[in-house]
Parts: C-alpha cells; structure tokens; sequence
C-alpha cells in the first residue's frame, strides 16, 4: 500500500502539484471572502473590500520583484545569482518601508477618500507592506528554481494563517471591523515568508552586478513595474471608483459581483506563475515558445467559459449558495461581469508572454486600455450595470488588439526566418 502510494505522488509532476496548490490556496481565499461577506453584510463588506483590493494592489506592486526574481533565477548561477538576490532584497525593503510609511501616514485621508468606518485599518496595513516585499522576493527565487513545493508552501500558509486568524478573532472577540481584518492580513505576511531564503537576506555590501546584467535588470524592472500598474488599474479600479461613487450598500453588492466574477482570473494566475520560467528556458534553450502560450490559452478559455455559462444559468443559486439572500439584486451582473474578467485572463496571458521575452509593447497596449477603462467608469456610473458595461467594452478591445499584435510579430519573424533560409 505504502509503495503505491508512493508511486502516484512520484508520478505526479511539481507543476501540477503546484497548480493543485494553487486551487486550494485560491479556494482557501474565496472561502476566507466568502465568510467575511456572510457575516458581516453588504456595508460592512464594502470596508473589507477596501482592505482586500488594497492587499490586491500591493500584490501586483510587489509582483514586480518577484518576476525579476523568478526570471533572472533562471538564468543566473552561484555567486552572481546570490549578488543578484540580495540586492534584490535590499531594494524590496526600501520600497516596502517607503509604501507602508506613505500609507500610515495618509490613512485619514484614504478613510475620506473611500469612506471606510476607520482609518487604523490603513495604518494597520501598512505596517505589514515591507513584510511582503520581502515575502515576493522570496517566492520569486522559488518560482525561477522551479521550487514548487516551497513555494506552494508559502501561499498556503499565508492563506490558511489570514484565514484562521481572522475567522477566530471575529468569533472568539465578536468583534465585526475591519481592524480585525487588517490585523489578520498583517499577521498573515509573516506565515507567507515560511520557508525563507535567508542566506541570500544580508545587510553586507555585496558586490557590483556586470553593467550590462545590470542594464538588463533595470529595463526589465522598470517595464514589469509599469505592467504591473495596468494590472492594478484594470483589476482594481473598478472596485475602488465603485466605492467613491456608490454607497456603502451598493458598493458591497459590487464587492461580491467582483469576488465571484474573478474565479477565472485568479484560477488563470496559477498558468502565468508556470508560463514565465518555462517560457524564459525554453527561449535559452533556442526553442520555439509560441505552443506553450496556445496551450495556456486554451486552459484559459476552457475555464473561462464553464464559468462564464454557469454564471449564466444559475446567477441567483450561485449568489445564494456564496453570499446568501442580502446580495441577490446583483445576480443579473453576475456572467457579465464573468465575462470582463476572463476576457482580461486571456489578454494577460499574451502580455506576460511577451514580457518574458523581453518585448514590451503588448505592456503599453494593456496600459493604454486600463487608462480607458478608468475613463470610461468614471464618465459612465448612473449604475452598476453601467459600470460592468464599460469593462466588457474596454476588454474585447483589448484582446483583439493583443491577438493582432501575436499574429503580426508571427508574420514578421516567418518572414525573417524564410530570408535567413
């Protein structure tokens, strides 16, 4: 019996041991949502939303470093990595002391901006904003290794210590705010650094990265950045604008259409997390990257489509079944906002693939249409459908645009090849 089972967990690749990871850690955290929405009710859900769309921005902010990490461990080795590492580090502390501090010190003014009951909860926040600098470094030099293990084990973790922690502070203190909340994400971080990488986390002077290794860190720095801010734009300003314009009650309706609606992002993470590294060898190796993306896609539209159809035909069981009766008026929004989102899945896929190729261009495109989408929300809100609307629109504009650009650059490097033969 012990040989069998051995023998299936042997079988068993780490990347899909990974991606199975990352389904119970993404359920863990739309359970961890879920709980918070039933309990606390559509206004005092609103302030939750808040918080978690503010744990959401600083994830892609501090996705930047774990990228540069995760690519650049795949083509550096032994010292030069090391070097490579620890500098990585000592910029993701100062960066994350710099946000934390910028956030405690206006959390007044974030309470008025998106009229939140407190403003602890943002100065609670930030507290725990280096932590998970550190935290991104850390997963970065796991994902680049391949390291599936460790790094599924920091994301579980991190899920299950927000969750419990939460959960237990609500029920034991019976205390319903959104302190307790914060309190719950900023203990969470320190449970996400589990395993960490200390040998590469030093206050030493290490050496000086090659110039031109260093001009390469930079550019790919400074892209990703950018990239990563059109992430935040497009997957989190609705909630945030929705928030400004709406009340409290409306604006926590919009929470839960969003947290259902984004199933199929978060499920289509787990392929980008996978695509980087292979994409980055398979480019080193001197080998064709194109059948990678089609199969992600693939992956992607499948799931996205399930989600999209179920979402269609049974919006209210699904609304009752996660939120309960007190947010049935949305379930109407419910596919369409489906909808916006794998649209969004599926054009990110085409930007991270082309990021991990070094060609920036599908990044501008995606900045250029999170601008749009900002615009667009902020001239047309008389409703929440209104809203849902302008994302649908801003994101089939967006993949067609990727999809043109992918065909193009195809054509441009067959015809290269057919000249070189």
């Amino acid at each position: 019996m012990q040989v069998t089972t051995n023998f299936k967990l042997k079988s068993i690749a780490p990347e899909q041991l990974f991606m199975l990871s990352v389904l119970i850690i993404n359920g863990g955290n739309y359970l961890y949502n879920l709980l918070l929405g039933r309990l606390l009710g559509p206004s005092q859900f609103a302030d939750a939303a808040v918080l978690i769309t503010f744990l959401l921005v600083l994830s892609f902010v501090a996705m930047t470093f774990q990228l540069a990490t995760a690519k650049f461990s795949v083509v550096l080795q032994s010292q030069v990595l090391q070097n490579f590492i620890s500098k990585v580090y000592k910029y993701a502390s100062i960066i994350g002391i710099s946000f934390g501090l910028l956030i405690i010190v206006f959390a007044k003014q974030l309470q008025l901006l998106f009229n939140t009951s407190t403003s602890s909860m943002f100065t609670i926040f930030g507290i725990g904003v280096p932590i998970y600098f550190l935290m991104s470094v850390n997963r970065g030099f796991y994902q680049g290794k391949k390291a599936y293990k460790s790094l599924s084990l920091t994301y579980q973790l991190e899920m299950l210590s927000r969750l419990l922690i939460t959960l237990g502070l609500i029920f034991v203190l019976n205390i319903q705010s959104s302190v307790v909340i914060a309190i719950g994400i900023l203990l969470s971080f320190g449970f996400g650094l589990v395993p960490f990488k200390s040998k590469y986390f030093t206050f030493k002077k290490v050496e000086i990265l090659d110039q031109k290794l260093s001009k390469q860190v930079i550019r790919f720095f400074v892209i990703t950045a950018f990239y990563e801010l059109t992430q935040i734009i497009i997957n989190n300003s609705d909630i945030l604008l929705v928030k400004h314009y709406f009340d409290s009650y409306q604006a926590g309706l919009y929470a839960s259409l969003a947290l259902i609606g984004r199933i199929v992002y978060f499920i289509a993470w787990m392929f980008v997390m996978l695509l980087l590294p292979e994409v980055v060898q398979l480019k080193k190796d001197g080998k064709s990257t194109a059948p990678i993306l089609f199969k992600y896609i693939m992956y992607i539209a499948i799931i996205a489509s399930v989600i999209i159809i179920a979402c269609a035909l049974f919006p209210k069981l699904a609304i009752l079944m996660l939120f309960g009766d007190s947010y049935l008026a949305i379930a109407p929004l419910l596919w369409k906002y489906a909808l916006a989102t794998g649209l969004f899945a599926i054009s990110n896929i085409f930007a991270y693939y082309y990021l991990s190729l070094d060609k920036y261009i599908p990044v501008i495109l995606s900045a250029i249409f999170g601008v749009l989408q900002v615009v667009l929300i902020v001239i047309y809100h008389s409703n929440l459908q209104e809203v849902v609307y302008m994302q649908i629109i801003t994101m089939v504009l967006l993949l067609i645009v990727q999809v043109t650009f992918f065909i193009t650059d195809q054509e441009i490097k067959d015809k290269y090849q057919k000249q070189n033969l």
